[in-house]
């Protein structure tokens, strides 16, 4: 590239060298048929680079990022990412990785695989780990797939067809089991947990796994897990962890010591990767002896002092992603477990325990608490008296937006009415729990009308439920159609 003098008038342009250049070769476009190649440039706009600032630096004070403010999205975990994990994850070492490189080029990243995955097994209690899963849903699926796969073995699959799951199971569990080619099947809950004598009836030579949260999503730590476990395991059946609430029991109890023979983790949630905004994610499985054989393929293998990709594991469920891992977010959980250590992970359980009690306890002045009050990493509050003045949660939930607070998550579990899970993580402290509570008392308490309309101090109000029902904009070409048709009615009610 070559700079000519811009005039006054005009911005300063990059000139092309000349294409009689003999260094540069000509243009081709392979792939691309010719009647819809460009007849001539784009009409770039112009801009100044101060305008380009301010637009990005606009967009990025309209969107909302724990950097800012706090988040408290029940079951969902999402803490403070460690800027030191980013600044690893950035490395060039990391980033510049390619999966298919020759494996003695790779032995540093397969050891940091190999000792997460060391890692991971003492958390979980559990002593075979893979990071091959791509996330939560993903780690799901692949676990039934390797029940599926036991059970096949041992020429009992054609009678092992149920899948049975609480009522307070996240939306994942069901969609994974069916995915699986399971039957589901639903028992009711006790007081926000699981009813032994509801799965007593449940269980038979027909299940195939149970699958359960624990703590569970109304933040209650399961009192008869030992007895749950006994009764799937009397009858045959495999014990399922979802592991998105590990978070509340790190260094204190296991899905291991609780009797679980599979589990799936979101490292993006309790390792501190980044999560939210679809990704990305890593979900790590973890398996007992008698679902360990089935685990995907390829596994991290140390012989002697190198590193390899197993391949060779017969009963494997086979490859389930292209490449192994997701070394990213891999290397920022590695990174997040060794700075915190033994000790550390177990204070991360304490806090957050500390956390979700202290403001429940708060929050309980203005909304009530279903279930008992001691609660784990999560507390329920039930906006069903919001109805008395015409309100609904998530009216109070887009109040909580104009308060400069992420909203919690609602309406689920659905055993609640009209149901607000909160969550603030370990890294939240005291002050950010009393902000909160002041945010909160002044949404609870503000008049019908305000609520109905928030958030009113946002870029963008509340959408029309119906009409994005109803008119669903799937593509920019609906997009453009949908503004046309705001701007003929503007445009028509502005007429005299």
């Amino acid at each position: 590239m070559t700079f000519r003098q811009a005039r006054w008038d005009e911005p300063l342009l990059f000139e092309r060298p000349s294409s009689d250049d003999p260094t540069t070769p000509a243009p081709e476009v392979p792939g691309i048929p010719e009647r819809l190649r460009r007849r001539s440039p784009p009409a770039w706009p112009e801009l100044t680079e101060l305008e380009v600032v301010r637009h990005f630096t606009r967009l990025s004070q309209m969107n909302f990022g724990i950097d800012t403010s706090s988040y408290p999205l029940g079951s969902c975990t999402m803490k403070y990412n460690p800027k030191v994990s980013e600044v690893l994850a950035r490395r060039r070492a990391a980033t510049e990785l390619h999966p298919y490189q020759p494996e003695e080029t790779l032995q540093g990243s397969l050891e940091i695989f190999w000792r997460l995955e060391r890692a991971l097994a003492k958390v979980t209690g559990l002593p075979e780990v893979s990071l091959q899963a791509a996330a939560g849903a993903h780690g799901e699926y692949s676990a039934l797939l390797m029940v599926r796969a036991y059970f096949r073995d041992r020429g009992e699959l054609a009678r092992r067809t149920e899948v049975i799951l609480p009522d307070t199971a996240h939306g994942t569990n069901p969609a994974s089991a069916a995915m699986a080619g399971f039957v589901l099947r639903e028992i009711p809950s006790k007081e926000g947990c699981v009813d032994p004598a509801a799965l007593r009836a449940a269980v038979s030579d027909r299940t195939a796994a149970f699958m359960l949260t624990n703590p569970n999503t109304a933040g209650l730590f399961e009192p008869d897990i030992q007895e749950i476990a006994e009764l799937v395991h009397g009858v045959g059946g495999m014990l399922y962890y979802d592991g998105a609430n590990l978070n509340a029991i790190l260094g204190v109890t296991s899905p291991g010591r609780m009797g679980f023979d599979v589990a799936h983790l979101n490292l993006h949630k309790t390792f501190a990767t980044p999560h939210g905004g679809g990704g990305p994610g890593a979900g790590a499985l973890a398996a007992g002896e008698a679902l360990a054989p089935y685990l995907p393929v390829p596994r991290v293998v140390k012989r002697g002092r190198q590193f390899t990709l197993d391949y060779d594991r017969p009963k494997s469920i086979g490859k389930i992603k292209t490449a192994y891992g997701n070394f990213g977010l891999d290397l920022r959980a590695y990174a997040f477990i060794l700075a915190h250590g033994e000790e550390g992970l177990r204070h991360i359980a304490h806090r957050s325990v500390l956390n979700a009690n202290y403001l429940g306890k708060r929050l309980g002045r203005f909304l009530p608490r279903p279930f008992r009050p001691l609660v784990k990493h999560e507390f329920l509050l039930s906006g069903a008296p919001l109805r008395d003045r015409g309100v609904r949660t998530l009216d109070l939930a887009k109040r909580l937006l104009d308060e400069g607070v992420h909203a919690p998550t609602i309406y689920f579990p659905s055993l609640v009415e009209e149901a607000l899970m909160i969550e603030f993580p370990e890294t939240e402290t005291k002050h950010d729990l009393d902000e909160f509570e002041r945010a909160f008392e002044r949404a609870v308490t503000d008049s019908a009308e305000h609520l109905r309309a928030a958030p009113r101090s946002l870029a963008v109000a509340r959408v029309d439920e119906v009409q994005a029902a109803r008119n669903p904009v799937l593509s920019w070409k609906d997009l453009r159609a949908a503004a046309a048709k705001l701007e003929t009615a503007a445009s028509d009610a502005a007429r005299p």
